[in-house]
Parts: C-alpha cells; structure tokens; sequence
C-alpha cells in the first residue's frame, strides 16, 4: 500500500537521483542501527517473512536491533523489501522477467532494494544478500555460521538474477526442514515449506504412480486386460498396466481428476510406471514400441493422451512421467505435449566420473535424445549409497560437473535423491549444501563449494577433513571403480591401505578441534563411515593387516568399536544404514561374525 507519505518520501529520492551517483550505504556503524527495513503492509506472507529474517540476521551480524515498517525513514538509510516497497525507492521498478524466484539486489541513494518475483523471490534475494555481501551460510537445519560485523557498509551493487533451474530438490533429510531450505532457495515437493517460506512445487503422487491410480486390487479381478500381458498371461504381481487399453486409460484420468479435486495446491501429477519392469508384452503394446524402437514411446503416446484429457480442467497442472530402466531411451516419433514433464533417471550409471564421461556413453546419449524433444524435461539423479548410508561415497568431484552437465542440456529441475531417511549418512550436510548451491546457480564451481563447506563447517579440522576426502576419491579412481548408487561394501576402493590413512586422517581432525565440543563431534560424525567399513570387513581387513606388517588402526576389540559407533550414531540420531530397512541389523551381523 502506498500512502501520501509515500509519495513524498518517493519526490525526495527522484529529486536526488537527478543527481546521484554510485555511493556507500551504511546499515551500521559499530554496533548502532543505521537503516530501517521498509515492507508494505499489505505484501505477500513470503515478504513479510523476508524482512523479518532480514532483522533477524542483521541484528546477529551488527549486534543492534533492526525495524521493521511500513513507510521510509527520513532519519536513517533504508531497506526495500519486496516489490511494492521497492517501487518507493525506484519509481519504475518492475519484476518483469522475474518469475517467481528472479532477484533483484540494487543500491540506490541511501537505501537498498531487495525485492523479486512472486511468490518467492523477495525472500531469494533477502537470503542472496546476506550470503554474498554479509557472509551468512545455514549449513543444516541446526548449524550456521552468522559473521559479526558492527560496521555494515554496502558498496554500488546492482544484482539481477533468474535461476535457470524452475525445480531444485536436494533430497536429504536434514534438507527437509523449511527454514534450512527457504535460505538455501530450494523448492521441491519433499521440502516442509510453508506459506511464509513462499511455497513449492506440489506434486499430486510423486512417483510410480501406476498402480495408486489403477489400485489392481479394486480392478484386476474384473479388468485382466488393463494390466500387463507377461509371457501370455495378464498379470499384476510385479507388473505395470496395458496402455494401449482405451478403457484402463479413461478410469486413470477419471482418478486423476478425483485426485486433482482434493489437492487443488498442485501444480504436477505423477503418471509414471512402477518401480520394477513387467512392461505390458501384448500385441497392440509390443506394435507401438516396435514403431517408436522405445518402450518410452507407447509411455509417451499415453502420457500425452492423459495431458490432453485434463488439460482444460487442470490447465496449470503438468503431467510427469520417467524415463526410467526400460523407459530411459528417448523413442523416434512421439515428442512430449507442453504441458508434459519427462523425468531421466540416472540410476544406471558411474558417479565416479561425469556423466559426461565415455563410460556414461549410454546415458549421455538418452540425454541428448530426450534435451532435442521435451520442452520440460527434469532429472532424477542419485547422490548416495543406497545399500550403505554410511559407507564413504567418493561421488563429491562430480556433482558440479554433473549439474552443470544437465543443464547444458536444457533441463529445468533437478532432484538430487540422497539419504532421505535418516541423519548421518556419509556427509550428509555437505552434499546437501553444495547440491543446493549448485541448483540455484549451476555455474558455480562444485570442488570450490565443497572446499568452502569444509572450511566453514569443520573449522581447524578442515585440512584433514580435506585429505580424508581426498583420500577416497583418489582410491576410487585409481582402482577403477564404478561407483554406483548400490555400491557393495567390498569395492575396490575399500582397501586396507585406503582406509588406514583415512583413519589416520580423521584422527588428527579430532585432535586438531578437541578442545571445541561442538565441532569434534561434527568430526566425530565424519569418523563414522570409515568405522562403518571396518567393521563390514573386520576379519578380512585385520589379516590384511598382518599381511602387510601394518599397525592396525581400530580398537583391538570389534566390540569398543562397535559401542564407539553406536555411542556417536545414537547423539547423532541416525536410524539405519540403508534406503530399506531400519536399525542397525547389517551392523549386528558383522558383529556377530567377527565374534564367532
């Protein structure tokens, strides 16, 4: 809302800008407050939690309080917040161009606009500008690190920036929480994102949605033929639906559209296979995937056709579907409809080089196929160890290569599964963090990320961390491994010599940051893959040991090991070791067989 005080505080500063020139804005001066932050009344919850936020974290950094109102003050520098307020400062502001999370971060004289697109780019730009100009990073969902800086003085800046990502998922659980994922400006579905933080992409089923929208025990008994023909028999049991079938088709949308009714927030709907293969082998199926040499073709063909029966009622809803295992290879003939998102999965392939590297050749060349027809088209990438949480992972030198990699070739949303079950999966809050700043500007550097994490997070453990690191990936790379998402406890990288100076290595971080609880146990935390392995391998590693006339270097005992572990996984609150099941068991079984 603009008022007449508005108006004349808008007079003054078009007066001034006839003959204004670039000029320091100060926000503090030794601890004394010397800006007001100005949000219009009437501004979206999002703003409003953007200027709240903003106070927050000036008030940490300069040690003084900061207001928060609704008009300018004369007597102080101050701080536009959103696009109505920005219009006081700069008449013709526009947020054109902006979407919904485009930011502008613009000084102008004695004040600074930090304002962007609806719903969320206001409170982007607030975070944006604490990070870049003020040093604030949000590591986790408990960790941060807030510089203290009594005196705040900003120089001409005149930042505009629109991410080139529309979806942007790190999925970890940590990375769950709201607050953590609103300051990093990701949007995915699995974020708890509330009003305040500017919303998200919802989805209406996530994925593998054939059977939730076909339940076969409501319809197989009556329906046989809506469901896959396998070696001459419809079945259901590990097995997708007949989607050539013009009846099964018309009750999914039927579905779909009941489900659209209740969730009306949604903006995509999952129609997408099940996670197994069982494709349909019928004649009308096998025709249509012969004509497009793709199994991807008849999913697209029918796809398409449900895009194009909830289109006018749904006309802001997009359909998703994978290019998944037998899905993956883009077909010849059918191209998806506007408003149809296709996601690529990765699941197949090295993560200990790029995926543009020759050994991803095939998936290389999905890409490039499925980039030349889709207008949406997101990834489904993978960032962990399914089958071993905890186990070391040397995936951290691709992960810049490989967001970059997507978006050359013109994806628009990313989702980086990860660990999303439990805490303390083997740097967790690293890849979280580093896949964050990545998504939002893939032109960053991912080994520079990770190095800056390091430093920030572990403190004066962070040069051992580093040769930790290093360590690891090293070893994967010289043995050759594949590094998949279902890597086996026994890869090659996993040697005795390997995990010995890592252990030495994250011994020396514990020593060097002893004296600070809070990050020797982030250290601590660190410790636990390479304790995780040992104790997988504890038998055949200890007699790798004495072959090599080497000091062992864990306890002599796999059961002071094992209670060390526990001891730091429980404060830890971690919950399992892999995707599938909880607890401990792979842990105990171990156990149980080095103690026989």
């Amino acid at each position: 809302m603009i008022t007449k005080t508005s108006i004349a505080w808008l007079c003054v500063i078009v007066g001034l800008l006839a003959t204004w020139s670039p000029a320091a804005v100060t926000l503090s001066e030794n601890g004394r407050v010397k800006a007001t932050i100005v949000v219009a009344a009437d501004a979206q919850p999002a703003e409003k939690h953007a200027a709240t936020e903003l106070a927050t974290f000036l008030a940490q950094v300069s040690g003084g309080p900061f207001a928060v109102a609704g008009e300018p003050n004369q007597a102080t520098a101050n701080i536009y917040v959103g696009p109505q307020a920005a219009k006081i400062a700069q008449s013709d502001f526009s947020t054109d161009g902006l979407g919904e999370e485009g930011i502008v971060i613009r000084t102008v004289p004695n004040g600074l606009i930090l304002a962007g697109g609806r719903t969320r780019g206001t409170l982007y730009a607030v975070y944006t500008f604490l990070e870049d100009h003020l040093g604030c990073r949000w590591w986790s969902s408990t960790e941060s690190t807030i510089p203290s800086k009594p005196t705040v003085v900003l120089n001409d800046i005149d930042l505009r920036y629109v991410p080139v990502l529309e979806y942007r998922e790190p999925y970890w659980f940590d990375a769950f929480d709201g607050d953590w994922a609103a300051r990093n400006k990701c949007n995915g579905q699995g974020h708890r994102l509330r009003a305040e933080h500017g919303g998200k992409h919802i989805y209406e089923g996530f994925v593998h949605t054939f059977f939730p929208l076909i339940p076969p025990q409501k319809y197989f008994a009556d329906h046989p033929e809506w469901f896959s023909e396998i070696d001459g028999q419809r079945k259901h049991e590990r097995a997708q639906l007949c989607l050539t079938n013009e009846e099964m088709r018309k009750e999914l949308v039927k579905n779909l559209r009941e489900r659209l009714r209740n969730n009306p927030a949604a903006t995509i709907a999952s129609v997408s296979q099940n996670d197994w293969y069982g494709n349909c082998q019928c004649a009308a199926c096998k025709a249509v995937e012969d004509e497009e040499e793709s199994p991807a073709g008849l999913m697209l063909r029918f796809v398409n056709a449900v895009a194009a029966d909830i289109e006018q009622e749904f006309p802001h809803v997009a359909i998703s579907t994978l290019a998944y295992q037998y899905t993956r290879k883009p077909p010849k003939h059918v191209k998806p409809r506007p408003n149809v998102i296709v996601r690529l999965c990765s699941i197949e392939c090295s993560f200990s080089k790029p995926l543009a590297d020759e050994r991803n050749k095939p998936f290389r060349d999905d890409i490039v196929g499925w980039s030349q027809i889709c207008n949406r088209l997101y990834i489904w990438d993978y960032t962990t160890n399914f089958r071993h949480h905890i186990m070391p992972h040397p995936n951290l030198r691709v992960l810049g290569p490989n967001v970059k990699f997507f978006v050359d070739h013109s994806v628009k949303g990313i989702f980086e599964q990860g660990a999303y079950t439990t805490n303390g999966a083997e740097m967790a809050e690293l890849r979280a963090w580093v896949l964050a700043k990545l998504l939002w500007d893939p032109s960053r550097n991912g080994n520079q990320l990770v190095n800056e994490f390091i430093e920030g997070y572990y403190g004066p453990a962070g040069p051992y961390i580093n040769k930790y690191l290093a360590t690891m990936h090293d070893a994967v790379e010289e043995n050759g491994d594949w590094l998949g998402c279902f890597e086996k406890h026994t890869a090659k990288y996993l040697n005795f010599e390997t995990l010995t100076k890592a252990r030495i290595y994250l011994l020396a971080a514990e020593e060097q940051v002893k004296d600070n609880p809070e990050l020797r146990f982030r250290v601590q935390v660190a410790q636990l893959p390479v304790m995780y392995t040992f104790m997988m391998r504890w038998t055949e590693l200890r007699e790798a040991a004495k072959a090599a006339n080497a000091e062992w270097p864990m306890p002599e005992s796999i059961r002071s090991a094992y209670d060390r572990f526990m001891e730091i996984a429980g404060k830890k609150h971690v919950t399992r070791l892999d995707e599938w099941n909880a607890g401990f068991g792979a842990l105990e079984k171990a156990l149980a067989r080095a103690e026989q």
